[in-house]
């Protein structure tokens, strides 16, 4: 696939992508959710659904990546009306992180009020396994330390202040929601820190295990580029990672990490993680 892309987004240019996805559908969401590798069995429930290939959008991202279905699906989730992302697209595709945040910009120019995040990632926290949930509670920007953050470049007014707070990136109220919600459920979830790393290769045992030392639980390729964007734009975020695989700590280890378990594992989480989403969306 080839990427083309852009340092920077311009107002106009999110306008006409937000315009163009108003007029494929007649339904007026305020939930917006991002569905991770091997999560778009979520996106099947959604009736009745309006299709949005993310190929016939204005300036949309596209991504190539095995689990990522590449539409918007729109339409009505344990009764509350609701846009999905049916697959991301990442920067290790070649996208810039402007580009890989856009929709979530497109969304807010939509109406979305409430962001629910979703991602497979690696458990770090020796007291996870593969096919837990974790509800993100904060997060680590790791790409940003180089300088990669989304809202580099001009700083668009229209959406929020030049240097935006991050102390709460996760909603508290949704949060608790989230808790009460898997309690009454009898669905175990863990939570805990997320790290977002630029990929595509999955980590070293040396940095998994300086990833342990700074207090990160689980770690993956994306979700916090479009945690900060939907900050700055004044949205409410919740986060809940699948943990698809358990970190390997030893460089002499028989085990190694591919893409192919992720997504095996993520079939086995998806019916929990619909069962939970569901709970969460019924009551916001």
């Amino acid at each position: 696939m080839s990427v083309t892309t852009k340092p920077f987004f311009s107002y106009e240019k999110i306008t006409a992508t937000a315009d163009y996805i108003r007029q494929q559908t007649s339904h007026q969401p305020k939930i917006g959710l991002i569905l991770g590798s091997g999560l778009s069995p979520l996106a099947e429930e959604i009736e009745p659904a309006d299709y949005v290939p993310y190929d016939d959008i204005p300036n949309f991202p596209v991504s190539g990546v095995v689990g990522h279905a590449g539409r918007l699906v729109i339409g009505e989730l344990a009764g509350k009306t609701v846009l999905v992302m049916q697959g991301r697209s990442h920067f290790y595709e070649g996208y810039s992180m402007q580009h890989i945040t856009l929709p979530v910009r497109a969304m807010k120019l939509l109406g979305i009020e409430t962001l629910v995040v979703t991602n497979a990632a690696g458990g770090i926290n020796s007291n996870f396994t593969a096919g837990d949930l974790m509800l993100i509670n904060d997060h680590i920007n790791m790409v940003g330390f180089g300088g990669s953050n989304p809202l580099s470049g001009p700083n668009l007014a229209e959406f929020g202040p030049r240097f935006p707070s991050m102390t709460r990136a996760y909603d508290r109220d949704l949060k608790a929601l989230a808790r009460r919600v898997a309690t009454e459920q009898d669905i175990t979830i863990q939570e805990g820190v997320y790290m977002s790393l630029g990929g595509p290769t999955f980590e070293t045992p040396a940095e998994i295990r300086f990833f342990e030392t700074i207090g990160v639980d689980a770690v993956g390729m994306s979700t916090v580029p479009e945690v900060i964007v939907a900050n700055h734009a004044g949205m409410r975020v919740l986060g809940i990672s699948s943990i698809t695989n358990v970190a390997i700590r030893n460089p002499d280890s028989d085990e190694e990490t591919t893409h192919q378990e992720v997504l095996d594992t993520g079939k086995i989480i998806v019916p929990k993680l619909i069962k939970l989403l569901k709970g969460i969306l019924t009551e916001i």
